[in-house]
């Protein structure tokens, strides 16, 4: 479980194909503080630490993660935003992220607006899965590459998001172009609402 407040981005240091799974190794400064089997999200997807050597941590991507999300797309050099599962006793700064990313989108523009930068993503629509909550409603919360957002101007299969001077400074956020694939994490409370009329309308 995490909030979407990003302790950092890290750099890809190493890529290792392992059959259909990719080994991981990242760099970041709290490397020292890092246990084996300890949860960290890495662009919103939750991966286990497998191994720590050398001042860098290597977890493992599963196909199934390959196929839903952008870490198949990375390479040496690129930042990857990560957090620690959240702490229970501490404050929720951001919203309640799973860290299973649900799809990826496309960012289709980028734009500066009195001192911050709204980026629009575009994502495959799918009327069944959106009668199941996989859609963004306007204040609502998203997870894009594990940043908690707050959505403003949806449409069916559009979103765009706000980011201040110092989310893009310290995410991969000033990585992210046109063209660019992120991760998207739909709000879970929308999608336990979704199950729950389901169930009123049976």
């Amino acid at each position: 479980m995490f909030s979407g407040i990003v302790e950092t981005a890290a750099e890809v240091v190493a890529i290792e194909k392992d059959g259909g799974n990719v080994n991981l190794t990242l760099k970041c400064p709290f490397v020292d503080e890092l246990k084996i089997d300890q949860s960290v999200s890495h662009n919103g997807v939750c991966l286990t630490v497998v191994s720590i050597k050398d001042g860098c941590y290597t977890v493992t991507a599963v196909q199934e993660t390959l196929d839903r999300s952008n870490l198949g797309l990375l390479k040496v050099g690129d930042k990857v935003n990560v957090e620690r599962s959240m702490i229970m006793n501490g404050r929720l700064d951001g919203h309640i992220v799973q860290g299973h990313v649900d799809m990826t989108a496309e960012c289709i523009e980028v734009r500066k607006v009195d001192g911050s930068t709204y980026f629009t993503f575009k994502y495959k629509f799918d009327k069944e899965m959106a009668r199941r909550g996989y859609f963004t409603v306007d204040k609502g919360s998203v997870s894009v590459n594990g940043v908690s957002l707050t959505v403003c101007n949806p449409t069916a299969d559009t979103f765009q998001v706000a980011i201040i001077p110092y989310t893009f400074e310290n995410t991969n956020f000033r990585d992210i172009k046109v063209g660019s694939c992120v991760n998207i994490e739909f709000d879970i409370l929308g999608k336990y609402i979704a199950r729950l009329h389901e169930f009123d309308a049976q």
